[in-house]
């Protein structure tokens, strides 16, 4: 499948790029780096914030399928304190914080401190469908992060200590729901490729790089990746939403939301997180129905479906599920997103 072939070449393109375009104004954005005691390196962070006039003009997200999302690099930031939102991205051709920019840019114009680890073997030259099928590495990963930009000289007096939220897309949002509390079951991990039912395109690439998932080291998969500073989390389609031990979400405690892209009914099962919801106590579940996983991709380009169909990726990656435009459905992102993080970060004093 040349789906995944095809990451090193599109996603090499989805970096930092200069750009002439106005940029977002009242938006910086900065590299930092996380030491991760876990992975044995530091991870790359990606921060967006509010931001004075100043820095250099940068295109984010950019590539030959995806519209990119501008902001300043490395400008002054806003004098003041902001909540921290840790941000969590897919894998594959979302499988970069870069590529989140258009949720992340508008998230910090409305006063949030976004930042987003590169979680190492997602997409990219160093991809890897071991890397990736290790979940339980990526709460860790927003661990560090949030370790790291508490000491940042940068940020640290620009943060609300006391006020952190986690956002995650896709695999993002399976890791979201993991730093609340939700635990992995080791078994339906294992198993999860044993048939395409779940999730073709995801477990052809495991297969045809040679991984099996029964002989992996799975033992810590099971371990509770809970961090107490978090004190809400949202996840977009979270995937995979079906390999959790479902008895973990009754230690859930903190608020919840959760959001689907598609029509129920018609939601695949392994991002369906209608039972989730249910299952946490303070969870909250709503669904876009004219919008499809897809719809946490960036805008597509003028010809990048001919791109898709030229280079046989295989997966509709620039389809949604009705009539309105990507940029609609993420307009109503965003907007359910802001209002989420400002009533769950920014209501209480």
């Amino acid at each position: 499948m040349k789906f995944w072939t095809m990451l090193c070449t599109i996603i090499a393109s989805t970096m930092l790029v200069q750009h002439a375009a106005s940029a977002s104004d009242n938006v910086g954005v900065r590299q930092l780096p996380a030491p991760s005691r876990e992975r044995g390196t530091s991870l790359d962070v990606t921060v967006w914030y509010p931001a004075q006039p100043g820095g250099e003009t940068v295109m984010l997200g950019d590539s030959q399928l995806f519209i990119g999302t501008s902001a300043m690099r490395d400008a002054p930031i806003s004098g003041g304190q902001f909540p921290l939102i840790l941000l969590s991205h897919g894998a594959g051709l979302a499988g970069n914080p870069q590529a989140l920019s258009w949720i992340a840019t508008p998230l910090a114009s409305q006063g949030f401190v976004v930042a987003a680890p590169t979680h190492p073997g997602n997409s990219g030259r160093n991809k890897s469908a071991a890397e990736t099928m290790k979940l339980w590495l990526r709460p860790a990963d927003l661990t560090a992060t949030l370790d790291a930009i508490g000491k940042d000289t940068f940020f640290r007096d620009h943060l609300e200590q006391s006020k952190i939220g986690a956002l995650g897309l896709s695999m993002g949002g399976n890791t979201a729901l993991a730093i609340a509390g939700a635990r992995l079951d080791v078994k339906l991990l294992a198993g999860y490729c044993d048939t395409d039912v779940l999730n073709a395109s995801l477990c052809e690439w495991v297969r045809q790089s040679g991984v099996d998932l029964h002989a992996m080291d799975l033992q810590p998969a099971g371990r509770d990746n809970r961090d107490e500073r978090i004190q809400f989390v949202m996840a977009i389609d979270p995937a995979p939403s079906d390999i959790f031990d479902v008895k973990s979400f009754a230690g859930v405690k903190i608020p919840v939301d959760i959001v689907n892209l598609g029509r129920p009914g018609k939601i695949p099962l392994t991002v369906d997180a209608s039972g989730i919801a249910k299952a946490i106590s303070a969870a909250s579940y709503a669904t876009i129905d004219d919008a499809s996983h897809y719809s946490m991709f960036g805008e597509c380009k003028p010809g990048a479906s001919s791109i898709i169909a030229s280079e046989q990726i295989g997966d509709p990656v620039c389809d949604d599920g009705g009539e309105r435009s990507r940029g609609a459905i993420h307009t109503q992102l965003i907007n359910i997103t802001v209002a989420a993080f400002n009533r769950a970060l920014k209501a209480n004093p």
